[in-house]
């Protein structure tokens, strides 16, 4: 219950909050002013997860990566749109090097996934290793989850940049988080059915 309670108000700081202060904003300080502003609410919440959690997980240095990349492009005088995709530029091009890595001995998730089970016990990163080498539906199970999470992350960059086009400054700062909860919640729940599935093939 308590998971839930935290989950709801990350909803609605990072999907309110930034729409609410842009709202007040923009009419007294102008556009640009109003959509630096507007990275507060998720600016501080992600310091609060941080704090809270002790630890920074892939996700947290995305979303700092972004605000950080947004606050320096409005220092330089960067437009509005580049400011609304700060996210969705940086998931991007995590997409691009997904795609990319394709053409690699080894592909982007294999590194990743031996990096977290390096860390969640002592001899897994040697194990996986072994696994990935020794079993074919090991490897092509990991350039699956590569290309889907690469194909997702760059469609959701080309699906929020459409939609940019479309609609309000406002509609957006409400919309784009919503849009990427669901792309990315869609390819985590379509990640943990394919490894489960993935595992009970290989054993």
């Amino acid at each position: 219950m308590q998971n839930k309670g935290w989950f709801y108000l990350d909803l609605a700081v990072n999907i309110i909050g930034p729409w609410a202060v842009y709202s007040l904003l923009a009419e007294r300080l102008g556009e640009t002013p109003a959509l630096l502003w507007s990275m507060l609410p998720p600016l501080l919440w992600s310091a609060w997860e941080l704090w809270r959690e002790k630890r920074v997980d892939s996700l947290s240095v995305l979303v700092l990566a972004g605000i950080a990349f947004s606050v320096a492009v409005g220092m330089l005088g960067g437009r509005p749109e580049v400011l609304l995709m700060r996210e969705s530029l940086l998931s991007g091009v995590i997409g691009i090097v997904f795609l990319s890595s394709l053409l690699w001995p080894k592909p982007a998730l294999f590194y990743l996934a031996r990096a977290t089970l390096g860390r969640q016990q002592a001899g897994g990163a040697a194990h996986f290793e072994a696994l990935y080498a020794q079993n074919p539906m090991v490897r092509q199970g990991m350039r699956s989850m590569t290309l889907a999470w690469g194909v997702g992350t760059v469609g959701e960059t080309v699906m929020r940049y459409m939609v940019m086009q479309y609609v309000s400054t406002a509609t957006f700062l409400w919309f784009s988080p919503i849009l990427g909860y669901l792309v990315m919640g869609g390819l985590m729940g379509w990640t943990v059915w394919y490894r489960l599935r993935l595992r009970r093939q290989v054993e």
